[in-house]
């Protein structure tokens, strides 16, 4: 399975139906949090989402909306006795921050937290792991800020069982085969590999575009993309003002969504000004047409 979770869609200020930015996506096994805003572990809980699940946190700036809820989540997954090692990534000033944190209160953790920096020099692959690969990008926003690509690959070959057959191939290997074994029969004959299976299906590509101005620097990264989700902060009618803080607009992103030719969009981080959302699809839709609400609760599958 791969799919994205909300758990916040909102910007700075939280409101009584809406908190700060934080998403789970789902890939197989694996859970992995993008921002971590105030709330975002009784969003966890409020949407029965396994906090022991989680093995990786991607944290995009240092902007408190996108991580004042980082250290109670992981003081909570230390008091509930965690074991496996958590993976963090995030802007190199979070790990100050964190061991500042836990000094002051004199906690240590009972499992280890591994933290890779984000540096704009070093952008691009910082996971590769089964059937998932995550890559990083920079944005344009007042401080530091980064995106990530989610690429979920089919690496297991498919088996055409016909042709299995024919050459002889009991049912039991089968598994071997999608790993791209060949096949040794005992009558000697060698059956290759490609003879009975077909490439791996293609795989599939979420883009997490973070805080941002608009900027067509981000095309390459969604580019063809099956699902992006991109800031809509404000409306179209303030996009001077979105320019001025460095975010986009309802129009502007879809616009960006257009561009890259992706298949799906998905908008958020709206302004705590707005009370109504409906008015953001109708300026996104005639420009991208596939275009939906990141609602909270929600589950997008890729």
């Amino acid at each position: 399975m791969f799919a994205v979770t909300i758990l916040g869609n909102n910007s700075a200020l939280p409101t009584l139906d809406r908190h700060p930015t934080a998403q789970v996506v789902t890939c197989n096994d694996s859970l992995l949090l993008v921002d971590c805003g105030e709330g975002t572990q009784v969003q966890i809980a409020r949407y029965k989402i396994r906090r022991s699940r989680l093995k990786y946190i991607f944290i995009s700036h240092l902007h408190g909306d996108h991580y004042f809820g980082l250290i109670g989540l992981i003081n909570t997954l230390s008091l509930l006795g965690r074991q496996d090692p958590l993976y963090l990534f995030g802007p190199p000033e979070l790990e100050q921050i964190l061991k500042l944190q836990m000094e002051c209160a004199a906690t240590s953790l009972q499992f280890e937290m591994h933290f890779t920096p984000l540096l704009p020099e070093n952008q691009g692959i910082i996971v590769n792991d089964k059937d998932l690969q995550v890559s990083y990008f920079a944005t344009r926003h007042r401080i530091p800020c980064y995106g990530f690509v989610f690429d979920m690959q089919k690496r297991k070959r498919r088996i055409v069982p016909e042709q299995a057959r024919a050459y002889e191939i009991p049912a039991a290997y089968f598994s071997q085969l999608a790993e791209g074994a060949d096949y040794q029969r005992k009558d000697g004959v060698l059956v290759k590999n490609d003879w009975v299976t077909l490439p791996p299906a293609p795989g599939k590509k979420y883009v997490y575009c973070a805080d941002t101005m608009y900027t067509e620097e981000l095309l390459p990264y969604a580019h063809q993309a099956d699902l992006v989700y991109h800031e809509t902060t404000y409306l179209h009618n303030l996009a001077e003002r979105a320019a001025e803080r460095y975010h986009s607009t309802s129009v502007q992103a879809a616009t960006l969504a257009a561009k890259a030719e992706a298949k799906r969009l998905i908008i958020g981080h709206f302004s705590s000004k707005y009370t109504e959302l409906t008015p953001f699809l109708e300026e996104c839709r005639p420009v991208f047409p596939n275009t939906d609400l990141a609602l909270e609760g929600a589950t997008y599958i890729i």
